[in-house]
């Protein structure tokens, strides 16, 4: 039986710290500067709200909203509780969001402004007590900064256990149904003691958070290591290129995490080549491999990447390319990390030799729970030996370096964001005019990879890509909309029955 530390608990090295450190500053959002002290107050303060609510341990809470700093005091107020946050995609529809809300069973939910008719749409089916606006008040909504400031602060944080959830991170499903990832405290501590050590990050660092805290990447690449460190966090609401460029000079920022498409964004923007970049010491990219051509352009101007592979059940780091390896091992997802192993096997589960691929697999303390209310899925997901069987096939060569070379199933991956084609097949099939249908991903310039949807219609039918869209736009978040559009007679189809996406990648392709 294991025995429940405050130390353990996520809130306790963020809270320690702001009483060790109140002067230094944790937070820049829109110009407005937050020491530690007043983050430690705040935090506080909302876990006696939350609290009074009626959260208690294990209850889950929700946000659904933009980067804000609302966003980490709201994580950090659960976690003081022992409470479970769940972070909610503000790209979701009412429909998915209906799902994941009432999957999780969130008892309080947080909103930004933009996005609360969005869950005013979906009101009546959800299944949360409460409601807070974390921006303007309104109508049927407690006020969150109202109620905070009057407020006592909470004085004790809950204990927790390192295996205690902390965190439910919903990752798409390839059946079409979202998973709730159960990421620990520990979990969490484990992952940013392996960045620590692999990027040799210090408390003087000003990380630069532009990708979006709801993706495991933007809340767990460096973010919420900074807090435990003492560093500063400067955060961007959402992504602008040009506003990321004079943020970098403004704020002296040091490391940036993002998604390929980010960084080309920003090396494409009129004020990159004035841009003063010397304080830069890492850009952390995931999501996808860095193409040669960027990794050349940003190395003129002496800034160089470290490549990560991981996933949201691995909290995420898996692997790491550090900048020293950058171009030598070009195309590499990079080594594991201190304290995580990755191993690649075949079918009866066995260490391939280096070189053959195989699934990669990944073990240490990182690895998530399971899934929440997914116990099927979470024996299949992770072995008697504890082994986490990725879905992603790759190789690693002589030197322990993983090469990955397909994508988990048939996963796209979109300026950055996951799209599973099981989903958005299951939603375009609903439409009148087509009579069968495949989602793949093809290259694209600018997303890396553009969603694109090769249909057979039915009988004396047309359809335009306009269409699609419009069509499934109620169904689905904007980033898994299809930007490609392509008519066949018949899709291909191996003796099963199953189709052969890899033949429908060939042709168009080429």
């Amino acid at each position: 039986m294991h025995r429940a530390y405050h130390e353990s608990n996520l809130a306790y090295g963020v809270l320690r710290r702001a009483s060790l450190n109140p002067e230094r500053i944790a937070l820049i959002f829109e110009e407005e500067k937050i020491s530690y002290e007043e983050f430690g107050d705040r935090i506080r303060r909302q876990a006696t709200v939350l609290r009074e609510a009626g959260v208690c341990a294990g209850d889950r809470v929700g946000y659904l909203g933009f980067n804000r700093p609302a966003f980490f005091e709201t994580l950090l107020a659960a976690s003081t509780l022992g409470a479970i946050f769940v972070p909610l995609n503000f790209r979701l529809t009412a429909e998915e969001l209906t799902f994941i809300i009432n999957d999780a069973g969130i008892h309080t939910l947080v909103s930004d402004d933009p996005v609360r008719p969005v869950v005013e749409q979906a009101r009546p089916n959800l299944c949360c007590s409460h409601y807070f606006s974390s921006e303007s008040e309104a109508d049927n909504w407690r006020h969150l900064n109202s109620e905070r400031a009057v407020a006592e602060p909470i004085k004790d944080i809950t204990p927790a256990d390192e295996h205690d959830t902390c965190v439910i991170m919903y990752t798409s499903g390839t059946t079409g149904l979202p998973k709730g990832a159960m990421l620990t405290h520990g979990n969490i501590l484990w992952n940013n003691i392996n960045m620590m050590v692999a990027i040799g990050a210090s408390r003087d660092d000003v990380l630069l958070t532009a990708a979006p805290a709801f993706h495991i990447g933007g809340l767990n690449i460096m973010t919420m290591n900074c807090f435990q460190l003492g560093a500063t966090v400067a955060l961007m609401r959402s992504f602008d290129p040009g506003q990321v460029l004079e943020d970098f000079e403004r704020y002296g920022v040091t490391h940036m995490f993002g998604a390929p498409a980010m960084f080309l964004f920003m090396s494409q923007h009129p004020d990159f080549s004035s841009t003063d970049l010397s304080s830069i010491k890492t850009l952390l990219c995931g999501g996808a491999p860095v193409p040669e051509p960027l990794i050349e352009l940003y190395g003129k101007r002496d800034v160089f990447f470290c490549q990560a592979y991981g996933l949201t059940e691995t909290s995420p780091m898996a692997c790491a390319l550090s900048e020293e390896w950058a171009t030598k091992k070009l195309g590499s997802a990079g080594q594991a990390p201190l304290y995580t192993e990755v191993r690649i096997v075949g079918k009866d589960n066995q260490v391939l030799p280096k070189g053959e691929q195989g699934e990669i697999c990944i073990r240490g303390p990182n690895i998530m729970k399971g899934y929440w209310n997914r116990p099927e899925a979470t024996a299949e997901a992770i072995d008697e030996m504890g082994w986490f069987h990725s879905g992603d096939i790759g190789y690693m060569d002589e030197d322990d370096f993983v090469y990955i070379s397909d994508r988990l199933k048939d996963m796209v991956i979109s300026g950055g964001e996951n799209v599973y084609p099981a989903e958005v097949e299951s939603t375009l099939y609903k439409h009148d005019a087509i009579a069968e249908v495949a989602v793949i991903g093809l290259p694209d310039e600018k997303w890396g990879e553009a969603v694109t949807a090769i249909v057979a219609l039915n009988e004396s039918q047309t359809l335009t890509l306009e269409e699609l869209r419009e069509f499934a736009t109620k169904h689905l978040a904007r980033y898994k909309l299809p930007l490609r559009l392509h008519i066949v007679d018949a899709l291909p189809r191996n003796p099963a029955g199953k189709v052969m996406k890899y033949v429908l990648k060939e042709q168009l392709e080429d």
